[in-house]
């Protein structure tokens, strides 16, 4: 069997870094783990190409030469999954998805026309699918309640990238989170109960890399890398002397829940095996906010007394932002700025709430009464899909102001430079050089941050303060500056698809703009014709932040 395994193009996003990919001459953050562990798990005498459509689009050849077509995607990359999909059933091909966004959403990739589903985990589905298609089953959705052991998971077939084409490469240590916060999805698709591979496992998908020649970040990308504490301190203990006889090859990122704050062992663990960053989930100051969304594990101490104190062990924070709350009270947009401005975070991904499909906030507002039908997305310049409790223009205007100011540059370098100032200095001692990618995008930011904006002055006095105090961490340090030049782009973007948004909402729905004045209007509203508006523009945002982005519109 020739399968083409598709990887769908991603709109410009937080996550894309498009501006600064570019600036260093990169294709892509990450590749699509999910996709190469699906190619680990096929047949080993099926012939396989993985193409991922953010670095290099597919050609005419590939189409003509496989007999099956495999698409994984999230949610984000709905318009260009449903376009495969519909491109592969034209051309009389064999269509079978998976991935999140079926699996979350599987009558849309029905209503494109793919014959096979494979949702939920592959180790358990793609043995469903391979039977199926040996014994000329033409259709199928393959499910399984069952949650694998990743114990026996393959190693991602690392081999079929362009690895020179990504900021980072991928791999994954569990699955799962033990907390239940009401607008996360996670625990629909991987269970409540974090299951880990082993330390061995991870040290030889850690040594495939190496042996690969990869010498960039590693994402660990595990939505809570410490949900399983006791596991991930076992590993940790394994990789530190792993990372110090390969003298540091590689910088290590990952996500974790803020109460990473409460074990100092594991933030001295994470140090000491070469983590360097890690993303956290804060969602906002308001307590009240945080109880009604039941994320509690961020209530049990200070926030930004939990920041610091991670800050200051030596590792980077990124950190997660929503507003839209219920109950959510007027000046959530400052106060989320403000918060970031007193943690010195420098990438804070800011988001305005979606009820994701399965999730409890979904089926409460579903009961409420209170969804418009359309499509929660990660999308930082759609709408909300759901009829908050306090006017969505409210909402949207200081969300854009909030995201506006946040990324300001004078305000970003001067807080990207407190965090760096506030964290420890220790790194590993490493043989890792600088690559060819770093300094062009360092040179980039000499000329567009020390020369052409008005931070220049600034730029300079706090590069040299940086390399003088905290040499080690200048590397890092530099990157979270090129990162910063991402943003600086993309607010520009979110603003203009937001208030695109808000007049022509404006114009087809002046019920929900009343309930400024009335808020019972909104019960009187025809949400059949506010989700269409919503699918329609969420569609026609897609399809503008491709054609923005050069390196994208293959």
């Amino acid at each position: 069997m020739n399968a083409l395994l598709l990887w769908p193009v991603m709109p410009n996003s937080f996550w894309s870094y498009q501006e600064t990919l570019d600036l260093a001459g990169l294709r892509a953050t990450n590749p699509p783990l999910g996709l190469i562990t699906v190619a680990a798990l096929l047949p080993s005498d099926w012939q396989l190409r993985v193409c991922d459509r953010n670095v290099q689009p597919e050609s005419d050849a590939d189409w003509d030469w496989c007999d099956v077509v495999i698409i994984s995607a999230m949610v984000i990359q709905q318009q260009d999954f449903c376009d495969l999909i519909r491109k592969g059933v034209a051309l009389g091909k064999k269509v079978a998805v998976g991935g999140p966004y079926p699996t979350s959403y599987p009558e849309v990739a029905l209503a494109a026309g793919a014959h096979y589903l494979i949702l939920d985990e592959g180790e358990c589905t793609i043995p469903q699918f391979v039977t199926a298609l040996a014994a000329g089953v033409d259709r199928g959705i393959f499910r399984s309640a069952e949650k694998p052991d990743v114990t026996h998971t393959p190693i991602a077939r690392y081999d079929l990238l362009d690895l020179n084409a990504y900021l980072a490469m991928t791999v994954q240590f569990s699955r799962g989170c033990p907390f239940q916060c009401e607008f996360c999805d996670i625990i629909n698709l991987y269970g409540r109960k974090p299951r880990t591979k082993t330390p061995g496992q991870m040290l030889q998908e850690f040594e495939t890399l190496y042996n690969l020649g990869w010498r960039r970040y590693v994402f660990v990308v595990d939505d809570n890398f410490i949900g399983n504490t006791r596991n991930a301190k076992l590993f940790l203990r394994a990789l530190i002397p792993w990372m110090e006889a390969h003298r540091y090859p590689f910088k290590l990122i990952t996500e974790a829940s803020l109460n990473l704050a409460e074990d100092d062992e594991l933030i001295e663990l994470l140090v000491q095996a070469g983590f360097t960053m890690v993303f956290m989930g804060i969602e906002t100051p308001d307590v009240e906010s945080l109880v009604g969304t039941q994320k509690l594990q961020n209530t049990r101490q200070s926030l930004i007394a939990s920041c610091h104190k991670i800050t200051r062990a030596g590792l980077q924070i990124m950190s997660g932002f929503i507003m839209g709350f219920d109950n959510e009270k007027s000046g959530a947009g400052d106060r989320i700025r403000q918060f970031i401005q007193a943690t010195g975070i420098p990438q804070a991904h800011f988001s305005l709430l979606q009820a994701l499909q399965n999730t409890a906030l979904w089926h409460r507002l579903q009961q409420e009464g209170r969804l418009q039908g359309g499509l929660g997305t990660v999308h930082q310049g759609a709408l909300m899909n759901f009829v908050p409790t306090r006017p969505v223009t409210e909402i949207t205007r200081e969300y854009i102001d909030a995201f506006w100011s946040i990324y300001e540059p004078e305000a970003f370098l001067e807080r990207t430079f407190r965090h760096f100032s506030m964290m420890a200095g220790w790194r590993g001692q490493s043989d890792r050089g600088i690559t060819p990618e770093e300094w062009r995008l360092f040179g980039h930011l000499v000329w567009r941050q020390g020369v052409v904006r008005s931070v220049r002055f600034r730029f300079w006095w706090q590069l040299v303060a940086i390399a003088l105090r905290k040499p080690r961490l200048l590397p890092e340090y530099l990157a979270a500056l090129g990162i910063g030049e991402h943003f600086f782009h993309y607010r520009h973007e979110v603003r203009a698809q937001l208030e695109g948004q808000l007049t022509a909402l404006s114009q087809t729905a002046p019920k929900l703009l009343a309930a400024d004045q009335d808020r019972e209007a909104i019960a009187g509203l025809d949400r059949e014709a506010i989700a269409d508006l919503d699918r329609e523009a969420i569609a026609d945002l897609d399809r503008e932040a491709i054609a923005v982005s050069p390196s994208l519109n293959n």
